[in-house]
């Protein structure tokens, strides 16, 4: 009996080893594709969250280059605070920031700056009101204390320079404000440049523009510029007259013993004055009786008469 079962144990045997085998394949094929349907899985995830992310980076690249990047002229100093303190300066050219960390302040030119400013209405020495304007030259030569000393420099610089031109236009008389400009332009800079130079500000020079005085105050002046140059020009008549008598003085001591000449000499005077007039009034006078003008007349006036070919 066990002769007989034998075949077909064996029989069995095969059988279940093949179905064992194709079980085992099917198996191993179910966890091939499993494992690879992961692994395709992991690889399209990968791959989406790359295409998802990678605008996103790029956004963020472009956000922080936008806010980190900064570039300042070639005039220009750049003020960096990070976290609210003084980091320093940078610039000119191109530079790099910390977004959010750091901050640029201000930014702080150091080309010569001109400041026009005036002060009306402003007693003199002489309490004489009078509108002076005038222009200022200054630059920035320490953009740190520019920064952190002042709150607005350039409105600081305004401001401290129409007091010190009303401080100088005080102590002047109206004369030296007209005449000294060179003067109250030096006195300006060196007030002015004292007040900016903790700012880290310098001066470098002060114009006077125009100085306007009152309508009526200049009529006044004109008036007595015009009586002066009438007394000085009274004065040089005066002082011809004094030479021409001295002159007359000298002249006269040739006629002195010389009656002939001084004949002579009125009868050219005659001459001269009818040539040119045609008739002359004659006063009476010891002038015209001494050199006998009355005579003399006569006989020019007849010469006058007679004609030419008698």
């Amino acid at each position: 009996m066990r002769s007989s079962n034998l075949p077909m144990m064996r029989k069995y045997s095969d059988d279940q080893v093949r179905i064992n085998g194709v079980a085992g394949i099917l198996f191993t094929i179910f966890i091939l594709i499993g494992s690879g349907g992961t692994v395709w899985m992991a690889i399209t995830n990968a791959a989406l969250w790359l295409v998802i992310s990678f605008p996103i980076v790029m956004t963020l690249i472009a956000l922080y280059l936008m806010f980190a990047l900064k570039i300042a002229n070639q005039w220009e100093k750049a003020v960096i605070l990070r976290l609210g303190k003084f980091q320093g300066l940078l610039g000119p050219g191109m530079f790099w920031i910390i977004p959010i960390v750091d901050n640029v302040a201000m930014w702080i030119d150091h080309r010569v700056m001109v400041t026009p400013f005036s002060a009306e209405k402003t007693l003199t020495k002489d309490t004489v009101p009078v509108d002076v304007d005038a222009v200022l030259f200054w630059m920035v030569w320490d953009a740190e204390k520019a920064a952190l000393e002042v709150e607005d420099y350039k409105m600081a610089i305004a401001w401290a320079a129409q007091t010190a031109l009303r401080e100088v236009i005080g102590k002047m008389d109206l004369a030296d404000i007209l005449v000294g400009r060179a003067k109250m332009d030096a006195d300006l800079q060196k007030i002015i440049d004292e007040r900016t130079t903790p700012w880290g500000i310098t001066v470098q020079s002060v114009e006077i523009r125009d100085v306007v005085i009152p309508q009526d105050l200049e009529d006044t002046m004109s008036r007595q510029a015009q009586a002066e140059r009438e007394r000085q020009a009274r004065v040089i008549l005066g002082e011809s007259e004094k030479q021409i008598a001295a002159s007359f003085s000298e002249a006269s001591k040739a006629y002195v013993n010389n009656p002939t000449a001084l004949h002579l000499r009125a009868m050219n005077m005659l001459f001269e004055g009818l040539k040119e007039k045609g008739a002359m009034v004659i006063v009476p006078s010891s002038a015209v009786d001494t050199m006998n003008l009355g005579g003399m007349s006569g006989l020019v006036s007849l010469a006058k008469t007679i004609p030419i070919e008698e």
